[in-house]
């Protein structure tokens, strides 16, 4: 099949990049000239483990393009999906602006038939805005259009592997051609295919990233408690999750969760619910208690510490979450602007994160960026890590002993075993054990 991608950013690329790698001619547009011009000499401007490396073999034998001009994709396919920003307007809501846009520019192109696939985030009936802006600005009346709904599940780090071999494939249509389309593009997929209407597949984009998010927030409540009355969160969540009903993932205690997804929707879907009348204060209490997690980590290091004004701090981890380089939201922000309103020293590591974050916390006095993680243990009292990347989880802890002008580890994400650290003479921080 023919099939346009309208936005280069992590979903759209991803989307593009599997489409290809599946078979299918791929074209995608990014109004970004520079990041066309990129794309097209086999560079990423995003780290996503394998995408640089399917989008290159894609490019090299012509299954995938790339251009600058809206016209041009639409001309090359009558599947257009819809892969744009939607980021955070300062009242929690969605910006839909970018999602209008292509509407607008789509009513324009003359076609018998044009289907219009939401694959970016959006709040639920946006499909009805984007068909009614088609009809308002399409100057030919004998045009069909069509609007899907088939939201994206894609973590940053496994974006591909989850693209290609998904739990569920959800598809919101209105019609039988459209569930033909979709069906002939899914055909290889080997996983439930859900059809539902385009409404309730919105929601279920919605209703799934705040369900994780409040398990992730509701296993950091219960590491509070852990730390207060002696437990393990760690054994708690085993136990938890060998229940079939609960499940194991997403309860790992720590610093809470960032990034450009979980933040911004749940703030979508608390707006979402108030519009309609409804008020969804227990999404409100998740935020919340994300929102605190960073602060209590700081606490810890300031109480076991006494004082963190003039010490030098070296910080494991920069990304939201490992493999990416995506920062958005991230946890250590947040710490590390609290860590320098405490007056702290900080030599900064992180596999891929280092530049986007330079970009917020230049290089100055108070914070060094090193190349090495070893290297950023030279001259610090203390080790916090706030990312779990593998290679800190492998990392040699007798260097690190020796290397720290103190033994003293504040685990914000859980990778070593308490009593381990302590056989080896660390004074060991962890969350809720």
């Amino acid at each position: 099949m023919r099939i346009t991608v309208v936005g280069a950013g992590y979903v759209g690329l991803t989307t593009a990049a599997c489409f290809a790698h599946l078979g299918h001619e791929v074209m995608v547009v990014e109004k970004l000239r520079h990041k066309v011009e990129l794309l097209n000499s086999g560079k990423v401007p995003i780290y996503e483990p394998g995408l640089e490396e399917l989008i290159s073999q894609n490019l090299s034998v012509k299954r995938l393009f790339l251009t600058t001009e809206i016209e041009q994709g639409l001309d090359f396919s009558s599947v257009i999906f819809i892969c744009v920003g939607t980021p955070e307007n300062p009242d929690g809501s969605a910006d839909l602006s970018q999602v209008e846009e292509v509407a607008r520019q789509c009513a324009n192109i003359k076609s018998d038939y044009k289907l219009l696939v939401e694959k970016s985030t959006v709040p639920v009936n946006t499909h009805k805005l984007i068909k009614k802006t088609l009809e308002r600005y399409s100057k030919d009346t004998n045009q069909s259009f069509e609007v899907a709904s088939n939201p994206e599940f894609l973590r940053e780090g496994s974006a591909i592997e989850d693209f290609l071999n998904p739990d569920r494939i959800v598809i919101g249509v209105e019609s039988q051609r459209a569930k033909e389309i979709f069906l002939e593009l899914y055909k290889d997929f080997n996983c439930p295919i859900i059809f539902t209407d385009p409404s309730t597949a919105e929601l279920i984009k919605h209703a799934s990233n705040s369900f994780l998010a409040t398990k992730i927030s509701f296993i950091n409540m219960i590491a509070d408690l852990c730390e207060r009355v002696g437990a393990d969160v760690k054994l708690v969540a085993d136990g938890m999750g060998f229940d079939k009903r609960i499940g194991r993932a997403f309860l790992n205690a720590g610093l809470g969760f960032g990034g450009s997804c979980f933040p911004k929707d749940l703030k979508a879907f608390i707006k979402i619910a108030n519009s309609y009348g409804l008020d969804f204060g227990l999404l409100r209490e998740v935020e919340r208690i994300n929102s605190q997690r960073a602060i209590n980590f700081v606490q810890k290091v300031k109480d076991a510490l006494w004082n963190i004004k003039g010490k030098t701090l070296a910080i494991w981890g920069l990304s939201f979450k490992p493999n990416t380089d995506d920062i958005r939201e991230a946890p250590s922000m947040r710490v590390i602007e609290l860590l320098l309103k405490e007056g702290a020293n900080l030599r900064l590591y992180d596999p891929k994160a280092a530049l986007n974050f330079s970009r917020l916390f230049p290089s100055s006095e108070r914070i060094l960026y090193l190349e090495d993680k070893y290297e950023a243990l030279k001259g610090a009292c203390a080790l916090l890590i706030i990312t779990e990347w593998p290679e800190f989880e492998n990392a040699n802890l007798e260097t690190i002993k020796e290397l720290l002008e103190l033994p003293l580890i504040f685990d914000g994400r859980n990778i070593f075993d308490p009593k381990r650290m302590q056989q080896l003479g660390f004074e060991y921080y962890a969350m809720g054990r």
